[in-house]
């Protein structure tokens, strides 16, 4: 994943709130509740990260994801408006399952799956989370999976080939 990073700052970049938890730390002196955000950011293009931002107040919280989220970015291959192919991707409980669609289809993804896989820039695709439902963990399995990803012309370049072998032979 390091070899695919990305810098933020040359990129227009869209932001996504995927989840805001409310956490509470007990100490002797009472309750000290903060709050918790995941955002995913991306540029509709192939590029996008999530983060972690955590504070007293909601907006702080967000505004620390997305510090983090540009820390984060990998590139994705997107043909056509789908990914190149099928992938399962894991974390923790979590594991998903992406798979290229149609065009048409429109994104089959539930919660933080479709917020990742639109701020890529998907826009067909079938997705499955199985396991556990913790966006924390399917953000990061999602993530996983798109890491995973290989155009064909990847796929040419490590096997050392021409890109009309990679299909048809």
């Amino acid at each position: 994943m390091s070899d695919k990073r990305i810098k933020a700052s040359e990129l227009e970049l869209k932001e996504r709130l995927v989840h805001v938890g409310r956490v509470t730390k007990v100490t002797k002196g009472g309750r000290t509740f903060s709050f918790s955000a995941i955002v995913i950011i991306g540029d509709e293009n192939g590029i996008v990260g999530y983060g972690l931002g955590k504070a007293k107040e909601v907006t702080a919280a967000i505004d620390k994801g997305k510090e983090d989220a540009k820390k984060n970015l990998i590139r994705v291959p997107v043909l056509k408006g789908t990914v190149p192919h099928a992938q399962e991707g894991s974390y923790s409980g979590a594991r998903v399952l992406i798979r290229p669609a149609t065009e048409g289809t429109g994104v089959i993804a539930g919660g933080a799956m479709r917020a990742v896989l639109e701020s890529v820039g998907v826009k067909n695709v079938l997705a499955k989370s199985k396991g556990s439902s913790n966006p924390h963990s399917v953000v990061k399995a999602t993530f996983d999976a798109l890491s995973k990803m290989r155009d064909p012309y990847m796929v040419a370049q490590a096997r050392g080939v021409d890109l009309n072998t990679v299909f048809n032979g």
